[in-house]
């Protein structure tokens, strides 16, 4: 087999241009028996397999494709680093492991981290050698049986069923190295202003040679042309600046962002000391609001129809991980290409690499958070660091346009009555606020919401004239309690926010007589459509409705409710899905 590399740069919201990819061949070894700590394996152990990184040892493209549990992992790679990176502080990044990590260079323990989905980075330069190899090694722990454990759809079996699926144990994004000066760029936060045409930047700067001789300086160009640019002292850790636009005057609203219009504006940041440049950092952001007007969703301040699929983010050969940056992009543009504007990232925190391709080809994305399943107050914690790096990661994307900290109740599956799990779902509402003001929140997708910017509903009736009864106010939506449970948490009020049906359809279409299941099952290509037809022409037309979120875009695993294969092959053809988006009724030639 030939395994892919993921080679391309994993962070495109802040990218340097000297960067070591550390992706491909590890050492690894299983440690079911919990010996390794103890044994000090970090200090040379030669171990006994070989693993494909950045792919998790349950995938085909990991080497291994393995699926029973072994819940310690480790891994070991040695590495020279390029002459050109002697004297700079060297980081070494992680995309995602999961669940836990330690990371040793050189025997020195140089990072900890919890957390499955979200990055995270050491200062390695005083534990490298002066020449010749460096040994990394990382120790990965997972809890694959716990079900406090924030962890989405990975399922706590060996094997897969219903909608569970495959595990994901250790490393499953790109791992890589940069080399940086002593004082850095250490991040950036692009938040855009369309009402006032400014771009708000708050820049971070890290590094013992801070002092007032910095200066930090900014371009920002559309196209290939400057539009805008400053040059502000660097007086603390810190600086804010606030960006006029000029451009605007000249284009008008030509330069938004949206789905029909993906524009982008790059942005590169240049910190110097004198006329010594100390680092260079690219960026890009997109002039986009999203926001809610006596109870209207809107784009740019127009009222904007939300018609979006759901995405499980799982592939062939690779589980969680996508086996190249091209079938990122695939899924983005099949997305797009059936006439859906926007995707629910369902129980993931994707890879920024897709939200990459959102940004770049315009698609609206729902930023969702992989839940625990059972509720305790160990999972509290988690949960609550977790999202708060994933809100953090991900704010500069401007596909982004909601947050979703919970799902169904999961992690609270007593809500209803249980005033603890009231007042957690409550308050990752309000902590999400306090994080980014300028997104709406949905504090529990689909029913037993309590406080929410969005009321949004989970439905598989497949029946039209009922969808058509469900769903045609928004009163008469918020009272269907549809799967038998109640939308609002008792105690809690709807004051005419907007309501979206955030997951419907999932009709199951088994072309190739494999197994699987779901919520409703068609026997061949005209019965798939007629169904589709009839739960999707109903709640388009709805007037209780601004907006939907059809299940889903593909297969996954046992599960064949996808508009597309697992394979992304689509089950009618794409311009069968357009039209039905599009409010109208297709009919399938021979």
């Amino acid at each position: 087999m030939i395994y892919p590399l993921r080679n391309e740069y994993p962070r495109p919201q802040f990218e340097r241009s000297s960067w070591l990819n550390l992706n491909g061949e590890w050492e690894f070894t299983y440690d079911d028996s919990n010996v390794g700590s103890d044994n000090k394996w970090f200090e040379g152990k030669q171990f006994d397999r070989k693993i494909q990184v950045p792919f998790c040892y349950q995938s085909e493209l990991s080497g291994i494709n393995e699926k029973s549990f072994h819940d310690i992992v480790w891994y070991s790679k040695n590495i020279e680093l390029p002459s050109e990176y002697a004297g700079k502080r060297i980081l070494i990044h992680f995309g995602a492991v999961d669940y836990e990590a330690k990371v040793w260079v050189n025997g020195h323990l140089v990072a900890s981290h919890e957390g499955g989905h979200t990055p995270f980075h050491a200062d390695i330069t005083a534990v490298l050698n002066a020449s010749g190899a460096n040994r990394i090694v990382v120790r990965a722990q997972d809890y694959s049986k716990d079900v406090t454990l924030p962890r989405g759809k990975q399922y706590w079996k060996e094997n897969s069923e219903q909608v569970f699926y495959t595990r994901t144990t250790g490393i499953w994004q790109t791992v890589w190295i940069e080399a940086v000066n002593a004082a850095h760029v250490s991040s950036v936060r692009l938040t855009p202003d369309i009402d006032s045409n400014k771009i708000h930047i708050r820049s971070v700067i890290e590094g013992s040679e801070l002092h007032a001789g910095l200066r930090l300086g900014i371009k920002i160009s559309f196209e290939g042309e400057l539009i805008a640019e400053d040059v502000i002292r660097v007086m603390a850790q810190e600086e804010e600046v606030s960006i006029k636009l000029h451009d605007f005057n000249d284009h008008g609203l030509g330069r938004w962002w949206s789905p029909e219009k993906p524009n982008l504006y790059d942005v590169e940041f240049t910190l110097l000391e004198g006329e010594r440049e100390l680092d260079r950092v690219k960026s890009y952001f997109g002039m986009r609001k999203i926001s809610i007007e006596d109870g209207v969703i809107c784009l740019n301040n127009r009222p904007y129809y939300m018609k979006l699929i759901l995405d499980q983010g799982y592939f062939p050969g690779g589980v969680l991980t996508a086996p190249s940056d091209e079938m990122l992009r695939m899924d983005v543009e099949l997305a797009k290409q059936m006439g859906f504007n926007g995707a629910r990232k369902h129980q993931k925190v994707e890879d920024p690499r897709y939200l990459y391709w959102c940004d770049q080809l315009g698609l609206l994305v729902w930023g969702e958070m992989a839940n625990a399943y059972q509720y305790s107050e160990q999972y509290v914690s988690r949960i609550m660091n977790e999202w708060q790096e994933a809100v953090h990661r991900d704010y500069n994307h401007p596909c982004i346009v909601v947050w979703v900290p919970l799902n169904e109740s999961w992690g609270t599956p007593n809500i209803l009555i249980d005033k603890k799990q009231q007042y957690h779902a409550s308050t990752l509402y309000y902590l999400t606020k306090s994080l980014d003001e300028t997104r709406p929140v949905i504090s529990n997708d689909g029913w037993e919401h309590v406080k929410s910017d969005i009321y949004t509903i989970h439905d598989y009736e497949s029946r039209e004239e009922i969808l058509a009864l469900r769903y045609a106010t928004p009163e008469l939506s918020i009272k269907s309690d549809p799967q038998g449970r109640k939308i609002i948490v008792p105690g809690f009020s709807y004051n005419g926010e907007p309501v979206q049906l955030s997951e419907f359809g999932g009709i199951s279409y088994i072309r190739d007589n494999a197994e699987g299941w779901g919520y409703s099952s068609a026997q061949n290509d005209q019965d798939f459509l007629n169904r589709l037809i009839a739960v999707m022409r109903p709640v388009i037309i709805a007037g209780g409705l601004q907006g939907y979120c059809y299940t889903q875009l593909t297969d996954v695993e046992q599960e064949k409710n996808g508009l597309l294969t697992f394979d992304r092959e689509p089950k009618l053809p794409v311009e069968i899905y357009r039209k039905l988006n599009a409010g109208i009724t297709p009919v399938l030639t021979k």
